[in-house]
Parts: C-alpha cells; structure tokens; sequence
C-alpha cells in the first residue's frame, strides 16, 4: 500500500525552515543532500549559486509521516510562488505501483518529470493532475537504492 506524506519546496531556506520544524516536531534528519552532491548531467553544470541548496531533506513525524522538502533554482525557480510550494508525495512498494499511480492521477494533468530510473536508485516522476494538485512518485527499488 502506498504512503501519502507532504513535500514542501523553498526559494532557498529550505534548511532554515526544517530546522524550525525539527524544534517543534523533534527528532533527526535521515537524510540532507545539496544540489551540488548530485552527479553532473549532459551538457548541464549547476549554478555556483545553487550548489548549496537543499536537494532533499526528510523529517520523520510519526512512523506514519514524513515532512519532505527542497529548495528549488534554476529553470524550476521561475515557476516558484507560495501557494504552489507543496506536493502530495507517494511512496509505493512496487514499479508496477508507481507507474499505475502516476499514469492514474496524471490523466488530463501536465507531467513535469516523466517516471525514470533516477541516480539515487529511485523510480520516480512528477506531475501536475487536472485539477492543479502537485504530485510526485518514488519507488525506492531496494536493489538499487543508495545508502546514506
């Protein structure tokens, strides 16, 4: 059964905002990746300016949920606005799963990141649904995932 948790994205306080939520919910981040960790793609180099923004960072709140989130930059920060700074976040137990989730809800919508192999060993895509919602899918392969 897949999980539904929040994903919350900044223009560059990623880490202040979390480390607020960490004082109020507690607990540890599992993970915290800058976007100058990533490997380099074709024909891309990151901006200076954005290689020590948060890539993705986890808060656990319960056994249950998990407050996600990262800053964004580059072409993506354009399309920044409070308001449209917050994805529903699916995590499935099966490729199978997460393509008929993505390939369910993104009917009529706009896919912003088709579902691919990702250099973090997760299956993975977005999407806007026809009613404006933000969505996003992981599948985290456990032969592939990397370890933190």
């Amino acid at each position: 059964m897949a999980t539904v948790n929040a994903y919350l994205t900044f223009n560059g306080n990623c880490k202040e905002a979390f480390d607020f939520y960490k004082s109020v919910f507690g607990g540890d981040f599992p993970f915290v990746g800058k976007f100058g960790d990533m490997p380099p793609t074709e024909g891309k180099t990151m901006p200076e300016e954005d290689k020590d923004k948060i890539m993705h960072i986890s808060l656990p709140i319960s056994k249950e949920t998990t407050l996600m989130g990262s800053d964004t930059g580059g072409e993506w920060a354009a399309h920044f606005n409070a308001g449209n700074n917050i994805s529903l976040s699916i995590n499935t137990e099966s490729k199978e799963e997460a393509e008929r989730l993505f390939n369910g809800l993104s009917a009529g919508g706009h896919v912003t990141m088709p579902l691919a192999d990702t250099f973090w060993g997760a299956y993975f895509g977005m999407w806007t649904d026809k009613f404006g919602i933000n969505w996003m899918v992981n599948y985290d392969d456990p032969a592939k995932v990397q370890p933190h």
